[in-house]
């Protein structure tokens, strides 16, 4: 069961994203991107993903600074959540924010 904290949270992360969530949602959003629905700061498992696909059952997140921190609790983290038979796609905030074109070709690559 989704904890009510880990809620109210991902819907402050909705409210300030970061440029690269920004940029990533622009392209994602209204089934903009090839017709799939996307939800942003989506909690699974007790975790916040940036970007969920139900249909798809893909988790997308854009790695900041910050992950270069805790590499280790990411991977711990990536693997209870494939658990779930959840696939990720991971991409650095440096590849969205310099150049988006080629991170969603990446990301459309693993769709299609």
């Amino acid at each position: 069961m989704k904890s009510k904290v880990k809620i109210q949270l991902a819907q402050e992360f909705r409210k300030k994203p970061t440029k690269s969530e920004k940029i990533m949602w622009n392209v994602l959003r209204r089934k903009d991107f090839l017709g799939y629905k996307f939800r942003r700061q989506h909690v699974i498992d007790g975790y916040i993903l940036d970007f969920y696909c139900p249909s798809l059952k893909l988790a997308i997140e854009i790695d900041g600074a910050i992950h270069q921190r805790q590499i280790k609790e990411d991977r711990e983290r990536q693997k209870i959540i494939e658990t779930h038979g959840i696939k990720f796609f991971r991409i650095s905030s440096e590849e969205v924010e310099n150049n988006v074109i080629l991170a969603i070709d990446k990301l459309k690559r693993i769709i299609v």
